[in-house]
């Protein structure tokens, strides 16, 4: 199989394209200027000290999410519908970096990692059925919905307008879970083990264990790299890099090394990187005011790392986290004229909202999306990122040969891959 690349067509400048790259400016604007506001207020009432650095690391992650087209849905779709493995590499590439960077912060934290001492700080969690039943569904609500729940957020602003009743899913399905936590946690979750790789042998051995997992997959993913024909000679001008910057998709490795640093400097500075925690917090914090919680959640509460939903009455780091991913990603697609209303039918939108539902069931669940549990999972060293993350990919892939992804509107993906 090969992949043949179009030849470039001028992109010329419109009317449209000024209005697109002034309204992305004024994105930006906003952005830099909200960072600087918490930064000289040390985000008080509004997140803490680390609330402007998590905004902006956000907008980085925005940034490359939207022109990296780092979806684990899209990659996903590639890999089974198209097999082109291209995309996964980021994803092991992202791994690596940040694997790499928490071994150094781990190693100052925790000098000896076989004294038992566990960094209760990172994503490392129990490793048991239930994470395996929330991968699963994980998995196939992302195909279902059209993407993972870090998809929706930075594709939302781009105007797929089916992100809505996903996201509204989500909320939903972590409410489910909550409902449900005291079931699977005492069924499941309790007394179960969460692995960290380096209490075994030290960091040296786990992160060269993780490497060669890495590399392996990287040799074995080969063969769905197909062969890309017709780029043809290039000119290096400012036409040519106004398309690679705005217009054409960034590459993988650069990609995941980008995600990879930005979560080693999430961790350091305030948490693990996860987009979960602020959605789930605020389902919490209203069911627990409106009497359908208690206030205590065993397990939840007491000793479990993640992703998880605390009581709040304010946005918190993560929140702002979310906020630079939606922002930056759109400043990123306008001026590569992605930003646009996607329509959607009742039926995909009620299929994106049992998707999400599963999203949100499967996250609270698990402790975390794709991104807290899978990427700062493996970072981390944990067995359960990746326990997660093959329980996600087989579902997903499942999914995808059934044609699950097929409910969603025609045109559901703004941006889709480019060569």
């Amino acid at each position: 199989m090969t992949v043949e690349v179009r030849a470039d067509r001028a992109l010329g400048w419109t009317r449209a394209d000024t209005v697109r790259t002034a309204v992305a400016a004024v994105v930006a604007a906003l952005l830099l200027g909200t960072a600087w506001y918490l930064h000289s207020t040390s985000g008080e009432g509004l997140g803490g000290s680390n609330a402007a650095l998590m905004l902006l690391v956000g907008a980085g992650l925005g940034i490359l999410f939207e022109r990296g087209r780092y979806c684990f849905f899209c990659i996903f779709r590639d890999l089974f519908e198209k097999g082109d493995s291209r995309g996964m590499y980021a994803i092991l590439v992202s791994i690596a970096v940040g694997m790499i960077g928490y071994a150094i912060i781990f190693s100052t934290r925790v000098p000896d990692p076989q004294s038992s001492t566990v960094p209760t700080d990172a994503h490392i969690a129990p490793v048991s059925l239930a994470l395996v039943i929330a991968g699963v569904a994980f998995g196939v609500g992302m195909v279902i919905s059209g993407g993972c729940i870090a998809g929706h957020l930075y594709r939302l602003p781009e105007g797929h307008l089916r992100s809505i009743p996903a996201l509204a899913g989500v909320i939903l399905g972590f409410a489910g879970g909550f409902l449900s936590w005291d079931f699977m946690y005492s069924g499941f979750i309790l007394g179960a083990p969460a692995p960290w790789l380096p209490a075994g042998g030290g960091y040296v051995v786990a992160v060269l264990l993780q490497l060669g997992v890495l590399a392996g997959l990287g040799v074995w993913l080969l063969k769905w790299n197909p062969p890309v024909l017709g780029r043809g000679t290039r000119t290096v001008d400012a036409q040519e890099v106004r398309r690679l910057v705005f217009f054409k998709r960034w590459p993988a490795l650069a990609t995941g090394a980008g995600v990879g640093l930005l979560a080693v400097v999430a961790y350091y500075k305030d948490q693990p990187l996860g987009v979960t925690q602020q959605i789930s917090s605020s389902a919490r914090t209203g069911m627990t005011e409106a009497g359908l919680l208690d206030s205590f959640m065993p397990g939840l509460d007491e000793r479990l790392a993640g992703c998880v939903a605390m009581v709040v009455d304010t946005i918190t780091t993560n929140g702002w986290l979310i906020v630079g991913i939606m922002l930056a990603s759109v400043a990123a697609a306008l001026p590569g004229r992605r930003a646009r209303i996607e329509r959607a039918t009742g039926f995909s939108s009620a299929t994106a909202l049992f998707g999400g539902v599963l999203l949100g069931w499967g996250a609270m669940i698990g402790l975390g999306c794709t991104i807290g549990v899978l990427l700062s999972g493996t970072q981390a060293m944990a067995l359960s990122g990746w326990v997660f993350g093959a329980a996600v990919l087989v579902a997903a892939g499942i999914a995808f040969r059934a044609g699950l992804h097929r409910w969603s509107a025609p045109g559901a993906y703004p941006g889709g891959p480019v060569s």
